[in-house]
């Protein structure tokens, strides 16, 4: 399913950007159009995700957390294994092909948790391009493992000090450098979220999770899962995961968002759940805003979820009920953390976190036979510390 010629999906979506932007937007649908079906491109992609970013990931069987929970069967898509420790890899090695292709010698990008920085600054690194990195002072206080890492791979981490000083506030800054150096410069946008193509494109790229997950499941289990879990901020990870079972009607998709200090609190990353349309960062979608049109502040203790908005293709899937969303917060999210890592030995990050725990509420609702896969879109490296401050271990 794509978009229409316009980018929306059902009324969400399109562009809302500056005149300037128009041309380097064009000349990336252009590309894309071409290349998403050259077969010598595809091999490429194919040989970095293999080869370098370690693809197949593994469809682990969690059989503790199945028995802990009562589940039947949780498999988790283990995209932690991945080469960087996130998903991010695969949707930034799609674009650094683009790039070269379109001979951009300089790549910018957006990040909160840092793992999309972390993955735009290692290709950038493979293929010889210059890299600046636009991350909220807030989010490099609370990441500095990535922010060392950024800069140890040859990026240059710009703060952001305006606004929320997070992950907002960065896409913003990031936006306005490619108005101004549109013609040297790609900008390596690292969700579902932005302007046409970017939520088609990064979705494209992501899908990879589904494929695989599909065709696992298959072959251990000669059925299709009842239920596939993901955490929820811009959303590429649950896209990627959700788009491949689009068709079958069979197999829910529930996207997990961060309820921060509680909804009712409004310190909350909960687009879909307690938002409303409204355009942010060139695309209509859910978002949170005040009556007055401005964007609300957000809270979440996972940095990469802590964003007012969701990708356009979520609000779509939302308002045709084929997907539910729901909200898990601060301190499910952190019972959650330590749940995989106590029952399967495997330290997650605060953002898988929060669908980790929503596993529990699931647990009393679905079938006693059901088959449930979860994306674990990272690993816990980078939370480790503010883990350990926040349970005072």
């Amino acid at each position: 399913m794509l978009p229409d010629k316009k980018g929306y999906f059902n009324g969400f979506g399109g562009r809302f950007v500056p005149e300037t932007l128009i041309y380097a937007l064009d000349e990336l649908e252009k590309e894309y159009a071409k290349y998403r079906r050259d077969k010598k491109f595809n091999e490429e992609f194919g040989y970095y995700l293999r080869e370098y970013a370690g693809r197949p990931t593994a469809l682990f069987f969690a059989k503790n957390l199945s028995r802990y929970l009562g589940i039947n069967k949780i498999y988790i898509k283990r995209e932690d294994l991945l080469h960087t420790g996130a998903h991010k890899i695969n949707n930034t090695l799609g674009q650094v092909l683009l790039a070269v292709r379109m001979k951009k010698p300089r790549l910018i990008a957006e990040t909160g948790a840092g793992q999309h920085g972390v993955a735009t600054a290692t290709v950038a690194a493979m293929f010889g391009l210059k890299c600046d990195i636009y991350m909220g002072s807030e989010d490099i206080e609370r990441q500095k493992l990535n922010v060392f890492r950024m800069k140890l791979l040859g990026a240059r981490v710009i703060p952001v000090k305006s606004g929320t000083r997070t992950l907002k506030d960065a896409m913003t800054e990031a936006l306005r450098d490619w108005v101004t150096n549109v013609r040297t410069t790609h900008y390596c946008l690292g969700t579902v979220a932005g302007p046409h193509p970017y939520p088609m494109m990064v979705r494209d790229f992501q899908s990879i999770i589904g494929r695989e997950a599909k065709r696992q499941v298959l072959q251990k289990e000669k059925r299709l899962p009842d239920y596939l879990v993901a955490c929820v901020g811009g959303g590429s990870n649950a896209m990627g995961l959700f788009y491949p079972f689009f068709n079958e009607k069979s197999v829910k998709f529930i996207g997990v968002e961060a309820a921060g200090l509680g909804l009712s609190s409004g310190k909350h990353s909960a687009s879909l759940v307690a938002g409303s349309p409204g355009v942010l960062h060139g695309c209509k979608s859910d978002l949170l805003e005040d009556k007055f049109g401005q964007i609300r502040n957000t809270h979440s203790i996972a940095a990469g979820l802590d964003y007012p908005g969701v990708g356009p293709e979520h609000a779509y899937y939302k308002k045709i009920k084929r997907a539910t969303y729901v909200a898990v917060n601060d301190r499910e999210a952190l019972e959650g953390f330590k749940l995989l890592s106590e029952k399967e030995g495997i330290i997650p990050a605060l953002e898988p976190a929060h669908a980790i725990f929503y596993l529990k509420e699931l647990s009393g609702r679905i079938n006693k036979n059901s088959i449930v896969i979860l994306c674990l879109s990272g690993r816990g490296d980078k939370d480790t510390y503010a883990v350990a401050k926040e349970l005072k271990l």
